[in-house]
């Protein structure tokens, strides 16, 4: 008796200070005045995780050969276009060019031949495998394109190596592809220094 009426005194105490509120699983509670139950419909929104992207062992060997065939091609620009410079001057003029000049030059375009080779198959090969890395993949995609433009306008300059020993005309436009073509690989290139990639 006593226990009852303890209990039914409490409740009429606590009544003022309380309000009802409804939980998930008990249904009607008394909480304490100026609380309120926990909202659940503020984490209904799933948090998106970044997709992990997994790298093989040879990628990092296929880029130190891109690099260092990278590294290498730009003296060999160098000599190739003072070679061809001397050579365009020389046939421009009616002079008969150096002694060798001519198959230094094809020598230079070969060895840039097969640096652009390298590069091309590691870079390709990197690129690929990173497809699915979001970060940097549209600059690093912008890198390949140009190189690849490059590729193909160098394979063009080549075609044109035989009439450039003709009309002024072919080694103008053997000269201005040559030059075009550099100057995309050459944009390519400075995009990948680091104070300028964006990967």
């Amino acid at each position: 008796m006593f226990l009852t009426l303890a209990l039914a005194g409490a409740l009429t105490v606590a009544h003022s200070d309380t309000v009802p509120a409804l939980t998930p699983l008990s249904g009607a509670v008394e909480l304490p005045a100026g609380l309120s139950a926990p909202s659940f419909a503020d984490d209904t929104t799933p948090s998106r995780r970044r997709k992990a992207v997994e790298i093989s062992d040879s990628y990092a060997v296929r880029l130190k050969i891109h690099y260092i065939a990278s590294y290498a091609a730009i003296p060999i620009f160098a000599a190739q276009a003072i070679v061809g410079e001397q050579l365009y001057n020389a046939e421009s003029k009616g002079y008969a060019p150096a002694p060798g000049m001519k198959g230094t030059h094809q020598a230079i375009a070969v060895a840039l031949g097969g640096l652009f080779a390298v590069n091309t198959v590691t870079g390709a090969w990197n690129w690929w495998e990173t497809r699915a890395q979001e970060k940097g993949r549209t600059w690093r995609t912008i890198h390949a394109a140009l190189m690849l433009a490059a590729d193909a306008g160098f394979a063009y300059t080549a075609t044109l190596g035989n009439k450039a020993r003709g009309a002024q005309s072919d080694r103008d436009l053997h000269r201005n592809w040559a030059e075009g073509s550099a100057g995309v690989a050459l944009a390519s290139y400075i995009m990948m220094w680091k104070p300028f990639r964006r990967d």
